[in-house]
């Protein structure tokens, strides 16, 4: 009898079995499935990335374009006047188109927001302005004495700072509490 339950119990766990083999099976398929999609995304995910690199830098050179493109008058109006002064030799002229053409370029400046600012007799400030000497100077210790390239700002902001001479004070330095020759009372 004993075979026999062993065979009944073999019996009855055969459907189960089955039962478990074909949900084997369904998960593998799907999971297959998933890896097949998993690869197509990553696919159309890499080719969204070159397509966004060729975007910028398709957008980028336009904007570089368009920048030169707001300069070629000022290169074609400069050409022009050195024409002239050569067939002319009128220094007189020349120098009024020199001028216009100067308007010309600041008029560009000022539409893209650009700006100069002043620093001469200024205090110096590291945000605006970059030291190329100093000097002891009757001026206050660090007022600008001199400015050697002009310092621009775009819309509020430093675009290249100033570049610039700074006063250490009169010689001897400023008041330090000492006698003006480096001693402390």
């Amino acid at each position: 009898m004993t075979e026999e339950r062993q065979a009944k119990a073999s019996n009855d766990k055969e459907p189960e079995l089955e039962t478990l083999r074909q949900e084997l099976a369904a998960k593998e398929e799907e999971l297959k499935g998933l890896r097949e999609r998993l690869l197509r995304l990553q696919a159309d995910f890499d080719n969204y990335r070159k397509q966004v690199a060729r975007e910028t830098g398709a957008l980028a050179r336009r904007v570089q374009d368009q920048e030169i493109l707001d300069f070629l008058p000022v290169y074609d109006a400069l050409e022009r006047a050195f024409q002239a002064f050569r067939r002319n030799e009128d220094s007189e002229s020349f120098v009024e188109g020199v001028e216009r053409i100067f308007a010309q370029f600041a008029e560009i400046l000022k539409r893209k927001g650009c700006q100069p600012f002043d620093s001469v007799g200024r205090k110096f400030d590291p945000a605006y302005h970059e030291v190329l000497v100093t000097a002891h100077d009757q001026a206050e210790r660090n007022v600008i004495l001199e400015e050697f390239e002009r310092g621009w700002l775009r819309e509020g902001e430093v675009l290249r700072p100033a570049k610039v001479k700074v006063s250490l004070g009169p010689k001897g330095g400023e008041d330090d509490g000492g006698d003006g020759k480096g001693n402390r009372n």
